[in-house]
């Protein structure tokens, strides 16, 4: 698998999750699209969406409602690309979105593997491959960011890192959508900085390559911790989105 082939299959993959062409993240104009719901999109995305901003760097692709887009469309033609994902531009998008009881809701960087850097990093701890039928008891708190009680059926590989029988790390992947696999990754503080997360997290990516299967990260760009994890384990960016939710839904978080 190739970085070429790794990019395509992202892009590819974002054609489904927002209505419109892999070659439409690439243009130097944005495109604008009406959101629809999509057998082959992400799992986990609540389709179809009233805001949602999603950029590989050159543009912005919006998928929209018909209500939502002249707001807009507004908004993303007045800035540049990187001013449309930061503040002080972002109130002035809730401010157009208030108007159809909508907030800015989730941001988010996504990470692709560099195929010239990946490779399996050491620990001092055992590393052991793990499967569906392995994650039954680890549902906790402990490993939330790895795995998902809400959609267990999607979470089909990992790797455990163990202090003797104890597991002492953990990164799984979920099966988000047919070819590409999502890494999330847990340590457990007192193990923490030791290198640990970034040797679990390339021997997953490594695993799910060997399945042909393209895997890739996800971190708020506010996590340094995350994001210097996804460097180190051989990662580099590749997009950003954000999105918009109800107010209610929003609020709900918060509280």
């Amino acid at each position: 698998m190739t970085n070429e082939e790794i990019l395509n299959a992202a892009l590819k993959q974002s054609e489904y999750d927002c209505n419109c062409n892999a070659e439409d993240f690439l243009r130097s104009e944005n495109v604008v699209t009406i959101s629809k719901k999509n057998d082959k999109a992400r799992g986990y995305l609540q389709l179809p969406f009233e805001c949602d901003l999603v950029s590989y760097g050159s543009n912005i692709v919006a998928q929209v409602s018909e209500r939502t887009k002249n707001a807009v469309t507004e908004f993303i033609e007045k800035y540049s690309v990187h001013r449309c994902f930061e503040t002080p531009s972002i109130y002035e998008l809730n401010e157009k979105l208030n108007d159809f009881d909508l907030k800015v809701c989730f941001m988010a960087e996504y990470f692709l593997p560099d195929i010239t850097k990946l490779k399996r990093l050491e620990c001092d701890y055992e590393l052991k491959i793990l499967h569906g039928e392995d994650f039954e008891s680890l549902y906790s708190s402990e490993w939330s960011n790895a795995l998902c009680a809400e959609r267990k059926e999607f979470d089909i590989l990992g790797v455990g890192a163990y202090n003797g029988d104890k597991l002492v790390g953990l990164a799984a992947c979920s099966a988000d959508c047919e070819n590409m696999y999502q890494i999330g990754i847990d340590v457990l503080p007192e193990y923490r900085k030791r290198g640990i997360a970034s040797a679990l997290t390339s021997n997953l990516a490594v695993e799910i390559i060997k399945l042909e299967k393209v895997p890739f990260y996800c971190a708020a760009w506010s996590n340094i911790k995350s994001v210097r994890n996804a460097l180190k384990s051989g990662f580099r960016p590749a997009w950003v989105e954000m999105t918009a939710r109800g107010k209610d839904f929003v609020d709900k978080l918060n509280q």
